[in-house]
C-alpha cells in the first residue's frame, strides 16, 4: 500500500486523461458471442475441465439421503453382529475424478470391487485399516483397546473374517437402492493396493460417499466409489422428489406387509350375542334357575357375531355333529340396526 495517490495526484491524472496526454486503458473483451452483450450483466464463473460436474445437485442430495438410510441400517446390523454399538454416518458426498479418489487412499487398505447385477461396470468399497483390524480383533474375542494397527496387506484368514462385515454392508446397500432399482451387489475381488486397480480411466468422474465408522474407542472411514457410467442409466431417477415419493410408497407397502404377517398369527376372540336387554339391579339379584328373561328380539332373528368386542357379522345358530355352531350369513352393513 506504499503507492497511494493523494488528492492532488488524482486530480492531475484525471486532467491528463481529459486533455489526451494519457490514453485510458482499453478494456479487453473477455466474453465472445454472436451478439454483443453488456459485460457488466454477464456472470462469469471459473470452470475446471479436469473436474466436470456431471451429477446435478438434486441428484447428489438424493444420493446422500439414500446412503444415510444405508448407514443407519448397516450400523444397526453391524451392532448386532459385533455385539457392541457401531455408529455409521455419512461424512461427505462429492464427485471427483477416479485418479483423485485413489490418490487419497492409504496403502495398504481393504479395497473391494463390487459387481452390480442390473448395471454395467463396477463400484469400489474401501474400508480403512484403522477400523478393519479392531473389527477383526473384536470377532476373535479381543477388546481392541491396546491393539496395534499393522502396516501390511490383510491375510487370507483376515479377509475371510472381514467378508462377514462386507456381506452385511452389501445387503443393506441393496435394500437402500431398492427404492430406485432392484440391484444385487457382490464382491468380485479384494485388493490391498488401490493404485493397482483401474475400473475406469483416471479422469473419469466418480461419486464418492464417505462414511465415518465408530466402534467403542476406535474410529475409521469407509468410502463407496460409484463411477458415473455405472449409475448413468438410473441417474434421471435420482431426483429428490421422485426418490422421496418412491421411498414413502415402498416403505408403506413393506410396513403393511410386515404388520399383516404378524397379525396372521395373533389370536382373536369370537363372541355370538343372541340378544340384549336391560334389567334392574333388584331383578338381577332375584334371578333363579328356570327364570325366563324376555327380550324384544325375535327367536328367528340372526344373532350378532363379534370379533374382539366389535360387531362384524350376522349369523344363525345351529347344530353340527352334536355341537352348537354359528353359520355366518353376511357382514354387518351400515344400515343394519344391531
Amino acid at each position: 500500500m506504499a503507492d497511494v495517490l493523494d488528492q492532488s495526484e488524482v486530480d492531475a491524472l484525471l486532467a491528463a486523461v481529459d486533455t489526451g496526454e494519457v490514453a485510458p486503458e482499453s478494456r479487453p473483451i473477455e466474453v465472445f458471442s454472436r451478439t454483443r452483450r453488456d459485460l457488466d450483466d454477464i456472470e462469469i464463473r471459473s470452470y475446471d475441465f479436469k473436474r466436470p460436474e456431471r451429477v446435478s445437485k438434486d441428484q447428489m442430495r438424493a444420493l446422500q439421503t439414500l446412503h444415510e438410510a444405508f448407514a443407519r441400517n448397516f450400523g444397526a446390523s453391524l451392532s448386532g453382529f459385533m455385539r457392541t454399538i457401531v455408529e455409521i454416518k455419512v461424512a461427505t458426498c462429492e464427485q471427483m475424478t477416479y485418479g483423485e479418489f485413489t490418490a487419497g487412499l492409504p496403502n495398504p487398505t481393504c479395497f473391494n470391487l463390487v459387481e452390480c447385477s442390473s448395471l454395467t461396470g463396477q463400484m469400489c468399497l474401501e474400508i480403512s485399516p484403522l477400523i478393519i483390524y479392531p473389527m477383526i480383533d473384536r470377532l476373535l474375542g479381543g477388546s481392541s483397546h491396546d491393539l496395534f494397527i499393522p502396516q501390511r496387506p490383510m491375510t487370507p484368514i483376515e479377509i475371510r473374517l472381514i467378508s462377514n462385515v462386507t456381506r452385511r454392508a452389501l445387503a443393506m446397500l441393496a435394500e437402500a437402492w431398492e427404492s430406485v432399482r432392484a440391484i444385487e451387489f457382490t464382491i468380485s475381488s479384494t485388493e490391498s493396493n488401490p493404485q493397482l486397480v483401474q475400473i475406469v480411466p483416471p479422469n473419469e468422474v466418480v461419486v464418492v460417499i464417505g462414511l465415518e465408522v465408530k466402534m467403542s474407542n476406535r474410529a475409521g472411514t469407509m468410502n463407496l466409489c460409484i463411477p458415473y457410467n455405472v449409475i448413468e442409466p438410473v441417474v434421471n431417477e435420482l431426483s429428490s422428489q421422485s426418490w422421496f415419493a418412491i421411498q414413502r410408497s415402498d416403505e408403506a407397502g413393506e410396513v403393511s406387509k410386515r404388520i399383516g404377517e404378524q397379525l396372521e398369527r395373533a389370536p382373536a376372540t369370537l363372541t355370538g350375542v343372541l340378544a340384549e336387554t336391560t334389567v334392574t339391579v333388584a331383578d338381577l339379584s332375584q334371578l333363579q334357575v328356570g327364570d325366563i328373561i324376555l327380550t324384544e328380539k325375535s327367536a328367528v332373528s340372526p344373532l350378532v357375531l363379534s370379533v374382539e368386542g366389535e360387531k362384524k357379522f350376522l349369523a344363525t345358530l345351529g347344530q353340527f355333529k352334536g355341537r352348537r355352531v354359528m353359520c355366518i350369513e353376511r357382514p354387518i352393513g351400515r344400515t343394519d340396526r344391531v
